[in-house]
């Protein structure tokens, strides 16, 4: 295959079927479980479309996280985690450990582990039902119809990050515009590198503060850190970035798009808003968690040894991207894929990735989810979309899936 035949790499979903993985990886799924694909700027890393084939490679300590390992597919977000180039590596803005190789990545989690444990999460269920029946109260104080994005699914979870964190809520506004801009595929790479900075900046800040006046928070649990010799000032502001923006926007997004989803399926809507059983509310997060899938950009790796993946040989020095919203989607681990049926035992999907980078606050982010789906439709049963699903602005250009405003009214 000359790299003229080589397909583009597909990220965009099709607007009438907008929960359901670009039609193309379908097909590239179909044809086969790894195949090669080429990027906008002319790259030609490996696409892996199968669950089983995905799994082995993030779990394959022969494959690279670190952007900076020859032949990773860089998306433009992740190029931009690394600053410029006009300033010395130590002080360019950075994303804490998620694109890290161990054992740095592993001396840097392990720092953070322990406030994101599954007892440590749940402990948080009441607070974070308190703040979920507080945000539905001010929706239905507020005006209707109103856009679910902005009056519950992003306050929701910042809330919950910020009081975790030891963030002030009152600066809201400036992490998440600082937070969409870096998602955000689009925009131009200074402005990227100029969020990051700004977040950096302001967790530096943050720091700083409790050094002075520590709290009970894991900011706080950093410094200690800091003060043991363990962790540098600056590496501790670069974990709170990566916590900050990915402890709101991926379960913002995954409670608008769910709600979504669940408007388009009536029946299963009926099912989870009808039932008090935790156990059923608990499936339906993980079935939401596999159909939807929202981190879309597909998870990127670089082969630091010659490997093979599905029978195919792959050399050292050569890109692997693992969409993982079509590997939840293949057809030998979860029968009839396409179809949202809340009754399924999904809990094997890979929304949280796999390996050693499986998302760190998963547990977190299930608590939180099973309390917004078991609260929001009983609180507002007549919950319904106000408006046209194919004239919603979704989020084809941003690193995370959903949609940019949700209209509904009760």
């Amino acid at each position: 295959m000359t790299d003229q035949e080589i397909p583009a790499y597909p990220m965009e979903r099709a607007v009438k079927c907008p929960f359901d993985p670009p039609p193309e990886l379908k097909t590239l799924q179909e044809e086969g479980p790894i195949t090669k694909v080429r990027l906008a700027d002319g790259q030609t890393p490996w696409l892996v479309t199968g669950y089983d084939d995905q799994r082995a490679v993030l779990s394959d300590p022969r494959v690279s996280s670190d952007t900076a390992s020859p032949g990773y597919p860089n998306p433009a977000v992740a190029k931009d985690y690394e600053g410029d180039g006009d300033e010395p590596q130590e002080q360019r803005p950075k994303i804490g450990f998620i694109l890290m190789d161990d054992p740095e990545h592993a001396r840097l989690r392990r720092m953070v582990t322990a406030p994101f444990a599954i007892k440590r999460s749940e402990a948080r269920r009441p607070a974070i039902q308190k703040i979920v029946d507080d945000a539905i109260d001010a929706m239905l104080a507020g005006p209707n119809p109103t856009d679910l994005v902005e009056a519950f699914a992003l306050p929701v979870p910042s809330l919950v990050i910020s009081e975790l964190l030891g963030v002030p809520y009152a600066d809201h506004d400036f992490f998440q515009e600082n937070s969409k801009v870096i998602v955000n595929l689009d925009v131009a790479p200074e402005e990227r590198t100029a969020g990051m900075r700004n977040l950096t900046v302001y967790l530096d800040d943050l720091v700083g503060q409790k050094m002075k006046a520590p709290g009970d928070d894991l900011l706080s649990g950093l410094v200690g850190r800091i003060q043991a010799g363990d962790l540098t000032r600056a590496e501790a502001a670069q974990i709170g970035v990566l916590l900050l923006i990915a402890g709101h926007e991926t379960t913002a997004n995954m409670i608008a798009l769910g709600t979504l989803a669940l408007f388009e399926n009536p029946d299963q809507l009926a099912l989870l808003r009808d039932s008090d059983n935790p156990v059923v509310v608990a499936k339906a997060v993980e079935e939401l968690l596999r159909y939807l899938h929202i981190t879309h950009n597909g998870r990127r790796r670089a082969v630091l040894e010659d490997i093979e993946i599905g029978g195919q040989p792959v050399k050292a020095g050569e890109g692997v991207i693992l969409p993982g919203d079509i590997a939840n989607r293949d057809p030998r681990l979860f029968p009839d894929p396409d179809r949202l049926d809340l009754t399924r035992d999904a809990r094997r999907h890979i929304a949280f990735g796999f390996g050693v980078h499986q998302c760190l606050g998963q547990s977190l982010a299930r608590v939180e989810l099973q309390v917004v789906y078991s609260t929001l439709y009983k609180r507002i049963p007549t919950l319904a979309l106000a408006g046209d699903l194919r004239e919603l602005p979704f989020k084809h250009d941003a690193a995370v899936y959903g949609v940019y405003e949700l209209p509904v009214t009760w």
